[in-house]
């Protein structure tokens, strides 16, 4: 089975997470658009949903879904998003598709984090993927530095030549050579960071259930 078809497996996997009438959490990336392409053969049951993204936004607009601001509604029952990579205890590296902070933000309106994703993202120690962290771009370098203590190669996201500029109007600077033992302390430490806006561990915020795709069939694994 390609990873295609494992996305849009755990996409359709997800539609069960989802509660008629109520609003739902939708975050970004690849196998979330399968989600909410999915989404859209039961668009009639829910009024809606809260996006991560001007991309998911878009997305779900087009299929005629309403999208709400964050702000006009109140708790969510579920969020539905994938991960970068995700652990045993549902922590997560969040932020390769740049939408970390909004993602981080729906999240913590929800009740319940469903994370939507193939095996490749399972790890047994977060890094290997490149950490992204949002940042005011007038802190940039000091953080950088500050990554470089920790043993950590920070490199500034770039897109068509330029640093890439989040939803937010910030930068993204990705961290590769971590080996992160202890999500929780981790993201408590670097938040506090002056500067940092968001950084892409989600263990605060972290999964509850996990839909991975495998060879043979979904896996629900929760936390």
């Amino acid at each position: 089975m390609t990873q295609d078809e494992l996305k849009a497996l755990v996409g359709q996997a997800a539609l069960k997470y989802v509660v008629p009438g109520q609003i739902v959490g939708v975050g970004t990336g690849s196998t979330v658009n399968k989600f909410i392409d999915a989404l859209a053969s039961m668009k009639d049951q829910i009024p809606g949903a809260v996006s991560s993204s001007e991309a998911s936004t878009q997305r779900l607009k087009a299929w005629g879904i309403p999208v709400f601001d964050c702000n006009s509604v109140g708790e969510l029952s579920v969020y539905i998003d994938g991960a970068d990579e995700i652990d045993a205890q549902g922590h997560m590296v969040k932020g390769g598709g740049a939408a970390l902070t909004r993602e981080k933000i729906v999240a913590a309106q929800s009740r319940q984090f469903v994370c939507i994703a193939d095996e490749s993202k399972w790890v047994q120690i977060l890094g290997a993927f490149p950490l992204p962290v949002e940042v005011i771009p007038m802190a940039t370098a000091r953080v950088m530095r500050q990554f470089a203590a920790m043993g950590g190669v920070a490199q500034i996201r770039h897109k068509n030549g330029q640093p890439l500029v989040t939803d937010n109007g910030q930068h993204i600077v990705d961290v590769t050579g971590l080996r992160i033992h202890d999500p929780l302390a981790f993201e408590t430490q670097v938040s506090q960071w002056p500067g940092v806006v968001t950084v892409g561990v989600f263990a605060h915020q972290k999964a509850n259930v996990c839909l991975l795709g495998t060879a043979s069939g979904v896996k629900t694994l929760t936390f």
